[in-house]
C-alpha cells in the first residue's frame, strides 16, 4: 500500500516554538483551537447603551439649565446609537458555509482556502471574501469568491491561472 503524498505546510517543531515563545494559537501542531467571527448583531447592544446615555444626558441638560451647546453630546450619542443599531446585522452565513459555497462555485478542485469577513457600505453589511487555490501542488489556479454574509448569495467571483514559476523567472 502506497502512502499518499503529504501536503506541504508551514510547521514549527514544538521545542522551537516553546523556545521562541510562539503563542499557542499560532503553533501549527495545535489543531483543536476553535476560531470564530463574532456576530455583528452585538453592535445593537452598544447602540442601545448609546441611546440610553443620550436620553439621560439630555434630561440632565434640560433639568439643570446647562448651556444649549451641551446638547451636542446627547445628539452625537443619538447618532452613534442609531448607526450601531442599523449596522447590527445578523451574520447568518458562518465561515464554513462561506468556504463550502466558494468551493462549489469555482470550476476546479480546491486545495487550500481562506475566508475573511469584510464590511461594506455605511451600514457595514458583512461580506465574505474567500480566497481559493487549486488542489495541485503547486496550485495552478486561484480565485476570489465574494458572498453576502446575510443571504449567502455569490456577489462576484474571479478566477485566474497562476503562471508557472519558470515562466515568471524567465520574464
Amino acid at each position: 500500500m502506497t502512502e499518499e503524498p503529504r501536503q506541504r505546510r508551514i510547521e514549527i517543531p514544538s521545542d522551537v516554538a516553546d523556545e521562541a515563545g510562539v503563542p499557542e494559537d499560532l503553533q501549527s501542531d495545535v489543531d483543536d483551537l476553535e476560531y470564530f467571527v463574532p456576530n455583528t448583531l452585538r453592535r445593537r447592544k452598544i447602540g442601545k447603551v448609546y441611546l440610553v446615555l443620550a436620553v439621560l444626558i439630555g434630561l440632565v441638560i434640560v433639568l439643570t439649565d446647562l448651556p444649549v451647546l451641551m446638547g451636542l453630546v446627547p445628539g452625537l450619542l443619538l447618532v452613534l446609537g442609531v448607526h450601531h443599531h442599523l449596522a447590527g446585522w445578523d451574520l447568518v452565513v458562518r465561515e464554513q458555509r462561506a468556504l463550502d459555497s466558494a468551493n462549489r462555485h469555482v470550476e476546479f478542485p480546491v486545495g487550500h482556502a481562506s475566508a475573511t469577513v469584510n464590511f461594506e457600505g455605511w451600514r457595514a453589511r458583512p461580506v465574505w471574501n474567500v480566497l481559493v487555490f487549486s488542489a495541485e501542488d503547486p496550485p495552478t489556479k486561484r480565485g476570489l469568491v465574494r458572498l453576502d454574509g446575510i443571504t449567502g448569495n455569490i456577489m462576484e467571483a474571479y478566477v485566474e491561472d497562476i503562471p508557472a514559476a519558470d515562466a515568471v523567472e524567465a520574464g
